[in-house]
């Protein structure tokens, strides 16, 4: 069972391992593969997508209820660009397999939908076995180019 934890900036220690763990991250081969995440990126990144009230962002730990560890985290933003909703769900390769990264998909769903949001979507590499995931949870497929996979969801 999973529990949402909204993390302080001294938890964020987890989010820097998930960046700049390969196996974490390789699904984030096409844009780079690791991110980093320095200490000092910290507190400003905590206020932008985890205090910030505005609407436009959420942000959350995954949590094993049983364990108390951390597995991954979920996420959405609108992105101004697109004018879209877009969806952030990672857990860490060592936790993966357990049906962690389905249960946050829902919750993050659930959570958007009540919180007004009529459709999500994700962009997801070619070659990305999360794209799965997503289908099996109700995300249609909108286009492709040769990179990416672009994933929609109506919530309402």
């Amino acid at each position: 069972m999973l529990e949402l934890y909204k993390p302080r900036v001294e938890d964020l220690w987890f989010r820097e391992k998930m960046l700049s763990d390969e196996e974490t991250m390789s699904y984030n081969h096409a844009w780079g593969g690791t991110i980093p995440f320095p200490e000092s990126e910290w507190k400003s990144w905590h206020e932008y997508w985890v205090l910030c009230d505005d609407g436009k962002r959420f942000y959350r730990y995954l949590k094993d209820a049983d364990s108390g560890e951390f597995v991954g985290e979920i996420a959405y933003h609108f992105d101004n660009e697109r004018m879209i909703w877009l969806a952030d769900v990672i857990v860490i390769a060592d936790q993966r397999g357990k049906g962690y990264g389905k249960q946050g998909l829902k919750i993050l769903c659930e959570l958007a939908a009540k919180n007004g949001i009529e459709n999500l979507y994700d962009d997801i590499a070619i070659d990305n076995p999360a794209i799965s995931l997503f289908k099996e949870n109700g995300f249609i497929e909108e286009y492709r180019t040769d990179e990416i996979i672009m994933l929609k969801k109506e919530l309402r």
